[in-house]
């Protein structure tokens, strides 16, 4: 991509890929109506990185970290018999970011594969122009095969994990492919709100291709998948949910690597 001044482009390079379920729960029904996610490293030369991670819903559950904190804290109080669902629905009518995410989950099916789902980069990034200019931008990674989504039927009959065997099953036929789209904002988008989308009129450029060609084994174990760990050319923006990104990913990168 000449326009943008960045080594994201000026080479094929190899990825890891790690897909998961939203939430953090390991036992989480996959079938739910819960949002997937996916996030990756692009290994650069001269040993440099970028990562980025997205989920399957076009916004975040918030548009600050206290506000998504609040929707936690009454998410658990309700399971332990300590608030109702009416307390919930008050707390989302006195936070309507909060309530876009689940709000649009509820309205749609989710996807019968990990690949056969739309990732949305949900944060803004800036990207430097070769004219030396910055432009905001969002992302997202659209399967080329398109997006198969469960039936209602489906969900109630699969098991509670099924995707890892799906995404195994499936590779077995050939690499899956991503097409990657920048969204490029104009005066006026919410840059630092993830809870916000941005008009679908806005230009939006296929910059390149992800491509997987196999699963299984520990290789992102090790991995942290910071999404502020930008390559040059990129930027982070000043958005709350994306800058606690980096404490909250440190503190699961460590449960993880002791097995928790």
């Amino acid at each position: 991509q000449a326009r943008f001044d960045t080594p994201l482009f000026s080479d094929q390079a190899p990825i890891t890929l790690r897909f998961s379920m939203g939430g953090g729960n390991p036992n989480a029904d996959e079938a739910a109506n819960a949002p997937r996610g996916m996030a990756v490293v692009f290994d650069l030369n001269n040993n440099r990185q970028h990562k980025i991670a997205g989920l399957t819903t076009p916004m975040f559950a918030g548009k600050n970290p206290e506000q998504f904190l609040g929707l936690l804290r009454i998410n658990y109080a309700i399971a332990q018999g300590e608030a109702t669902k009416e307390d919930r629905q008050a707390y989302l009518e006195a936070n309507p970011e909060a309530a876009r995410q689940g709000e649009w989950l509820q309205s749609h099916q989710p996807a019968a594969e990990y690949t056969s789902a739309n990732y949305f980069g949900i944060h803004t990034f800036y990207t430097t122009l070769t004219n030396g200019e910055l432009q905001a931008f969002r992302w997202t990674l659209v399967p080329k095969a398109g997006e198969t989504l469960l039936t209602e039927q489906e969900q109630k009959n699969l098991p509670k994990s099924f995707l890892a065997k799906r995404l195994s099953e499936r590779l077995k036929d050939g690499p899956v492919e991503y097409e990657w789209h920048w969204q490029l904002a104009e005066q006026g988008d919410p840059i630092n709100d993830p809870s916000q989308v941005w008009p679908k009129d806005r230009e939006t450029i296929n910059v390149g291709t992800l491509k997987i060609t196999e699963s299984g084994g520990e290789s992102c174990t090790p991995i942290n998948f910071d999404p502020n760990q930008v390559t040059d050319g990129i930027s982070t923006s000043q958005d709350p949910v994306l800058q606690i990104r980096s404490p909250a990913y440190a503190i699961s990168y460590g449960k993880r690597l002791q097995g928790q």
